[in-house]
């Protein structure tokens, strides 16, 4: 549901914004803006949890694989261009390497991330005061990112490795993988994934979730499809920018493979400045930003419309 939807019990004509004033809606302003985009159910319904999960499952998997799907080749890109270390060559064909594998692993990684994010920020977002609403953002976008990572991890290990042409196909990534490092080399660079994807889950989701917010006090009506995007491509291409060495990082560890060039998260930093200077950990944040920010406007657009949509259902099934 919307970081600003108002559960039940709390008087529902004040909305709040950190560091702004409580603004008061009259109706019909205020119904029209708490409904529309949130996923509008009946908080003491006892099915609630459910249907909430259930929702934010189908929203977060469908956003999930659009954006792979669609930006795929600028991902492979910009793992190309992080796994080069000083003078390779990067290599500009096969852009599409391990997508159908990867989708596979995207769906339930990021229905996984949803079912945990979406409850989870409404449950904060009730215990917590108002001016809070960040704190339940982050916290939410962390959780989700760390629950989803059980799958996310192995799935961007098989996609790097095909995307730098180690592997021909997912089951043979996955078959050699196993058998050249163990069940431990699905989760080659697990902690370097967190260390990015915990802070960039959190800041992109609550950016996004602050900045729509922000937009609904000022505009005082609900956000359109066009706008959703705008926002979402914006929260995408600033938190991708602050998370680019992060990122240079985990691939550096996930593409290595049984090899040890690298033996940590520390020794790949100091591995990478002494031998290529600082600047390497900043390698791919053209083509990331621009995955990122255009992944973002489809990823929230996707996702804002599905919420939509599912929320009119339920209120017709609700009604009837």
């Amino acid at each position: 549901m919307d970081g600003d939807t108002v559960p039940s019990g709390v008087d529902q004509s004040r909305t709040a914004m950190p560091g702004t004033e409580t603004l008061a809606f009259k109706s019909p302003m205020k119904k029209q803006f708490n409904s529309c985009s949130s996923i509008c159910v009946r908080q003491d319904d006892p099915g609630h949890f459910l249907r909430v999960l259930y929702e934010s499952l189908i929203t977060g998997g469908l956003a999930g694989v659009v954006v792979e799907a669609a930006l795929y080749p600028i991902d492979t890109i910009k793992t190309r261009v992080q796994a080069a270390r000083d003078g390779g060559k990067i290599i500009w064909k096969g852009l599409y390497s391990g997508l159908g594998g990867n989708l596979v692993g995207v769906l339930p990684a990021s229905a996984l991330f949803f079912g945990v994010y979406e409850p989870t920020k409404q449950k904060l977002l009730k215990v917590l005061p108002e001016n809070l609403s960040a704190v339940a953002h982050l916290a939410a976008g962390a959780l989700g990112g760390a629950v989803s990572s059980i799958v996310r991890v192995p799935t961007e290990v098989v996609k790097q490795r095909m995307q730098t042409g180690q592997f021909a196909s997912a089951p043979d990534a996955v078959r050699l993988i196993i058998a050249k490092e163990g069940f431990g080399g699905m989760y080659a660079g697990y902690g370097s994934f967190l260390l990015r994807d915990l802070p960039f889950d959190a800041l992109q989701f609550c950016v996004y979730e602050q900045l729509r917010i922000g937009y609904k006090l000022a505009a005082r009506r609900d956000l359109n499809d066009p706008e959703n995007a705008m926002l979402g491509a914006f929260a995408g291409a600033v938190t991708g920018v602050l998370t680019t060495p992060l990122d240079v990082i985990k691939t550096r560890l996930m593409v290595q493979g049984a090899g040890t060039r690298y033996k940590g998260v520390a020794d790949c930093v100091k591995t990478i400045i002494r031998e290529e200077g600082s600047s390497a950990l900043w390698k791919g944040m053209g083509p990331r930003v621009l995955w990122i920010g255009i992944g973002g406007s489809i990823f929230f657009g996707v996702l804002e419309k599905t919420k939509q949509i599912l929320s009119e259902r339920s209120q017709k099934s609700h009604n009837s």
